[in-house]
Order: structure tokens, then sequence, then C-alpha cells
């Protein structure tokens, strides 16, 4: 059942061009999304190499791309890359995972309630319907990778059982969700690790056997590390930044998008001046009430699981809430605490305000229990209010699918020349753009690559969230240099009037293709 409602979720909510798109389409991705497409695409298109991972055929100027950096979602992508054979030109998988993610959300969400020794179905009808009206999970649409919090729920599953009898086939499933979660999204591995992690603390802390536990959970950490150098992950540098999209205290109550209170979705509350988008962790109107049900029905059972029964995951929430609201603690509008410098290792979680999330999904589980031991409907009556309460979420993610916007660039004519073109160098290069006024020429920049993408012909430049080496501004030397046989060059229009000039021949090479120069 709760199977069945996720995939009638996906029909419900996603258009079908979304989830199975292909080459040619008159309208295009944005935004963050876009960036996923084309990373996605370049990798799916290039031949196998190690790591999986890496995609010689992008950002070619810098050497290739570690498409992990550019959230390519390796654990789909490589799948999709060994039925390329079989997939239409220029499918991705972006789409996709946001099919798999709703279909997956309330089945992970009835095996985290099943760990918990809830078996009834009640409280897993319930379950289901709240798990997936989570607003922490819905307002992820434009990132799709950070949607799989089925993953964090999984986890929670896994938590509750290695806890009670910590079997070797339930260590080697935590393994595999860890690679797994690590090749989705590096932020979700470190949010199913702090759950399996609180196995050994739980056991320690209630006086029982934890070394061995301790020690699984070490062996896992060390796959991970494993995995990760394997894949080229380790030694990468970002933007650094923590702090700046962190939570706010009061998010997770501050009902923003609730469609039983009536709340708009937009603005998120905000401290940082970063907008709260990545900070956003309100609970929802059901799992709030579930909470305040629950602990009044059952306020010793509620104080037993929290300190007695579970206080390995609860110290776990109290770290993993800590981490989400950051150094610059904020409350409503205002700043309340600044601790200052911050260590240098914390730089690497810029969006903090995400590391809510397994709080807020160990919170709707341990409610739901707390109901379900008391009168089981009460579960399904809280999970319906959930499941109301996000209407406009779902509204707005529903929308969001569906738009068609057009490309700005002249897409046919672009396509055309693509067509025959061996490989592509686009001017200026990503970190040549003038960071502060340079947001109409990161769209444009991003276009060129989508189409590009759709044919997977080797490109130039390309953004990625974290690098081995910082990137170089080089453009005059690559506008000068002689062309490369069957290279297309294009100018987007903030470079022309610097760059047009130092292209070999380019009276006679560079033709205009709507506002774009395009030279070969």
């Amino acid at each position: 059942m709760a199977l069945a409602l996720g995939v009638a979720l996906v029909a419900w909510i996603f258009p079908a061009e979304f989830l199975f798109p292909a080459a040619g389409e008159a309208f295009r991705p944005v935004g963050d999304a876009a960036q996923h497409v084309i990373a996605q695409r370049y990798l799916i298109a290039d031949a196998w190499r190690w790591p999986p991972t890496f995609a010689a055929n992008l950002n070619t100027q810098e050497g290739g791309l570690n498409t992990a950096f550019a959230d390519s979602i390796p654990l789909l992508a490589l799948v999709l890359k060994a039925l390329r054979g079989w997939l239409p030109e220029g499918f991705h998988g972006i789409g996709l995972f946001y099919g798999l993610a709703w279909a997956l959300q309330p089945v992970a969400a009835v095996w985290a309630l099943r760990g918990a020794d809830e078996r009834r179905l009640l409280p897993a009808i319930g379950v289901s319907l709240a798990a997936v009206s989570m607003p922490a999970f819905i307002g992820r649409f434009g990132h799709a990778a950070l949607s799989g919090h089925f993953l964090i729920l999984v986890g929670l599953g896994f938590y509750f059982r290695l806890v009670v009898e910590p079997t070797r086939g339930l260590w080697i499933g935590a393994a595999l969700l860890q690679v797994a979660a690590l090749l989705v999204h590096p932020y979700l591995a470190l949010m199913t690790l702090a759950l399996l992690a609180a196995v050994p603390a739980t056991r320690l802390l209630r006086g029982e056997r934890f070394l061995p536990e301790a020690l699984g959970v070490a062996g896992i950490v060390a796959l991970v590390a494993a995995v990760m150098a394997a894949f080229g992950y380790l030694g990468a540098e970002g933007d650094g930044g923590y702090g700046m999209f962190a939570m706010n205290l009061l998010s997770p109550l501050w009902p923003s998008g609730s469609a039983l209170l009536g709340w708009p979705w937009a603005p998120q509350l905000d401290a940082t001046g970063h907008g709260g988008w990545e900070g956003y962790n309100w609970l929802g109107l059901g799992v709030i009430a579930a909470i305040v049900a629950g602990t009044l029905l059952r306020p010793g059972a509620a104080a037993e699981a929290m300190f007695r029964a579970h206080p390995g995951l609860t110290l776990a929430a109290i770290a993993l809430s800590i981490l989400a609201a950051s150094h610059r603690v904020g409350f409503g509008g205002a700043i309340i605490l600044d601790l200052g410098e911050v260590p240098s290792f914390l730089e690497q979680f810029r969006a903090s305000g995400r590391f809510f999330w397994p709080v807020g999904y160990a919170l709707l589980i341990g409610a739901m229990i707390l109901l379900a031991r008391s009168f089981a409907p009460l579960v399904l009556v809280a999970g319906l209010i959930q499941f109301a309460d996000a209407a406009t979420l779902r509204g707005e993610l529903s929308r969001w699918a569906a738009q068609h916007p057009a490309w700005t660039v002249e897409a046919p004519k672009l396509r055309a020349a693509l067509a025959e073109a061996r490989s592509l160098t686009i001017l200026p290069s990503w970190p040549c753009i003038d960071k502060a006024t340079g947001d109409a020429t990161y769209a444009q920049l991003l276009e060129v690559l989508l189409l590009a993408s759709e044919r997977g012909v080797p490109a130039s430049t390309m953004y990625a969230a974290r690098w081995h080496e910082p990137p170089r501004c080089r453009d005059r030397e690559l506008a000068a240099a002689p062309f490369a046989p069957g290279e297309l060059r294009v100018i987007l229009p903030a470079a022309q009037a610097a760059l047009a000039p130092l292209v070999p021949g380019s009276d006679t090479r560079c033709a205009p293709i709507g506002e774009l120069l395009a030279c070969r």
C-alpha cells in the first residue's frame, strides 16, 4: 500500500516528459537542475574511466570533471551509463530520480516503523502519508539528489534493528546503505552515518555491550572512506561559508507552506540574509499534532524513549540540530548568537540547515509510535492531517515540474552547429564570469551546455560545487588559440567586445546565432 501511494503521487505530480526526457525539447531545465542534467548527460555519454564518476568530455580546459561534484547522482547515472545503448539520445535520470524518491519515501517510512516493532496496518498507512508529506522533503525541488530522503528513513530502520539485534546481514545492509547514500549525495551519507553511530552510543548509555557495534560502525566508516578515495572525493574543496545557509531555530515550527493554516510557501524564515531555503524545516501540522498528542497521552513513554530506550539517537539528534543551526544562530529575523570563527573542517558543510532532516524523521517515527501505542487510528488521523497540510507544497512542486520555460538562446540553430562540432569552447569560462553581475551570463552558459550535452559534445568549461584544483581564468589565451579541428567557439554577449577580436580570423570565422557569436 505504501508503494502504491508513492507511485500514485509520482503519476499525479510529475509529467511524463519530466520523468523520461529526451534531446530536442522546445523547453529547458532551469537553475540547479540544469547543472545536474548537464553533468549526468556528459557522464553517461563519456567512455568508462576511473574513477567511474569522471567525465573527460566536460570541463576539458581543466582536464575533465568528476561529475560527483556537480550532483550527477552517480548511483543512478552509472546504471544509466551501463544501459545507454537502449536509451534515447539525450536521456538523463534527474527527473527519474524524483520519481524513484517519491515512490520509495512511504515504503522506507514503513520499514522504519517496523524496525521500531510497530507492524499494524493503520499506523503503516498513517506514517506513509506523513512521510511523503514532510515539507523538507517536498521542498527540495530543484535539487534532485537531495530529494533522496528515503535513505534517511532506511537509516532509521537500520538503527532500530541494530540496536536490538545486530546481525551480520543487518550490518552488511547498513554498509550498502552508506555507499548508496554517498553515491547519491555526501550530505545524505553523513546523515545516515550519524544514525548508525547512534547504535553503539545507545547501547553504551544503556549499559549494554557496545564494542562490537562500535567496531561495526568503524568498519563502515573505513568502507565509506575507501569508496571516497576510489571515486576521487577526497581532497576536494568548495567555496566554504558554513553558517550562510543555516537552520533558523524557529524553522521547525514556522508554518511556511502550510495549506491548513494558509501560510505562504515563500519567503522562508531567514536571519542570515541568504533566503532561508536550505534551512527550511517546517515539520508539518500532522507531525506536530502527533508529537503533542503522543507526549500528552503517554508522557512517561516519551521520556523513556528519549532518555532510556534511545539515548544515543537523542544525542545524535541534538548534535545534528546544533550543526544545522551553525555558529550563527538565527531566531526569527535576528541573529541571537554569533561565535565568530569556526574550525576549517566545518566549512565543508556550507548548507548546514539540511542536517535537521534526520531529526525531523526521528520525531515523525517516534511520535507515530507513541500514538500507535495509545490508539492506532490516531496515527492515520495524524497522517491525513499531514497530507492535507502539504497540499500547497505538492502544488508548488507540480507547477515546477510542469513548467516549460523557453530557450533564451536560438536552440535550433545552435543545435545544428553543435551537430557538426567535434568540440565546444565557451567564452567566458565559468571562473571568469563576474559573480556580482553575471547571473544572465551564467544562465546563458548553462543553456549552451544543456544543448551540447544532448550529444555529449566535449565542452571546455563547467560549474562544480567542489574541485581538487581551483579553476583558472585564462579566457584571453583560449580566445586567441588556433582552432582545433572541428572546434566550435561560442562567445556569450558579456565577453564579445573583449574576446571576439582575439579569435584568429574572426571576421570570416565568426557569425551570430541570436545574441551568441559562433566561431569555427
